[in-house]
């Protein structure tokens, strides 16, 4: 099959999903994209540029069979200036993230014209994929609460047009080679998130101080995606932990990222807001253990609804719970003991990786285009 991709935000995870399903595929893909640099710009602009680009390449090649479009696409608008060959196909919009529960300072700075673009595109795709259960539970009950404030003619249902094509298909992970033998030395640590309020930092490092005045030994590398305003509690951190500090900040490369993953004995979220969570499932595939606050999307990662002995990985209770569960862990390590259910977390994220998901994506393709 002949599927033509559109990928307005082509950077970190989106890129990363769409180069390894194309690549992963048994299916023939061609990649349209415009660089990942001012998302709402992206969100405005792209369903013109693309629209003008398909109108160029004209007859170029073998016509598509099947759209696959990010969030970042005004489908709608795309599909309204389109050739209607190409308007008419079966499309699939995958949400990575939507712009009605991604988090923002003041809620009042909300701009709810990309949470329309977002249900405009929902509304014109095929089929709905979101990355997590969680993801797309969230959106459809604020979409529908959303849509109660509106003054009057109130277009309710769409929450349950959109609700009836949604399905699941989380994103895939690369192959990633952990070295036989740790590394000798502490407990290493590892923080992996945008660098920004909604994903705690501020957590995390009160619980590192706690470990700090407590005498435990620890390492530390926190690493993530970094923007124009960094919270000023980055710095403060570095400067009080930092002694204890291996890696800091955004890593240049694939190869020294994966490096932090395959260094670490434990991977650590604070997240307040997390659509997936791929960096955690890509550092517990490379064999760190997870420490997750029992919230979000991580409850799904390990099927903790299925499997009670998961328990173990999840904290509740703030940066006090969260030191005490690390410092444990230390010792657990320091000594040289198994960490409990570590084999069990391992396997349990297996499933996301290409070889496993590939075939499965590339079916419920196959479906779409077959019913569009």
């Amino acid at each position: 099959m002949r599927v033509l991709a559109i990928e307005p935000y082509y950077g970190g995870s989106h890129k990363a999903f769409l180069d390894g399903l194309a690549a992963a595929s048994r299916h023939h893909w061609t990649v349209l994209t415009l660089p990942a640099y001012k998302w709402k710009w992206r969100m405005r602009h792209s369903a013109v540029f693309f629209a003008e680009q398909i109108k160029q390449r004209g007859s170029e090649g073998n016509k598509p069979e099947a759209i696959f479009c990010s969030d970042m696409l005004n489908l709608a608008e795309f599909k309204g200036l389109c050739p209607k060959e190409i308007a008419d196909l079966p499309t699939i919009a995958y949400f990575h993230e939507n712009q009605l529960t991604y988090p923002v300072q003041v809620e009042d700075e909300r701009d709810y014209q990309f949470a329309m673009t977002n249900m405009t595109t929902a509304l014109a795709a095929d089929a709905v994929w979101f990355n997590s259960a969680f993801h797309r539970d969230s959106f459809l009950r604020a979409l529908e609460v959303f849509l109660k404030k509106m003054p009057d003619f109130q277009p309710i249902d769409a929450t349950e047009a959109i609700r009836k094509k949604a399905a699941v298909f989380p994103p895939a992970i690369a192959d990633i080679n952990r070295p036989a033998n740790r590394k000798t030395g502490p407990v290493r640590v590892l923080w992996a998130a945008r660098w920004e309020h909604d994903k705690g930092p501020e957590e995390f490092f009160e619980a590192l101080k706690i470990l700090k005045g407590k005498g435990v030994d620890f390492r530390i590398s926190v690493v993530g995606e970094q923007f124009r305003d960094v919270p000023e509690v980055f710095e403060q951190a570095k400067k009080i932990l930092a002694e204890h500090i291996d890696r800091w900040g955004h890593q240049k490369t694939r190869a020294d990222y994966e490096k932090a993953l395959t260094e670490a004995d434990l991977i650590v979220s604070t997240a307040e807001h997390e659509f997936f969570g791929i960096s955690v499932v890509e550092a517990i595939a490379a064999g760190a253990y997870p420490v997750l606050p029992n919230r979000l999307s991580y409850p799904e990662i390990l099927k903790l609804n299925e499997d009670r002995q998961c328990e173990v990985f999840f904290y509740d209770g703030g940066a006090g719970a969260l030191a005490e569960r690390l410092e444990y862990l230390a010792r657990l390590i320091e000594t040289g003991q198994p960490l409990p259910e570590h084999q069990r977390a391992v396997e349990s994220v297996q499933r996301f990786k290409w070889k496993n998901l590939s075939g499965i994506l590339d079916s419920a393709l196959e479906k779409v285009s077959a019913s569009g």
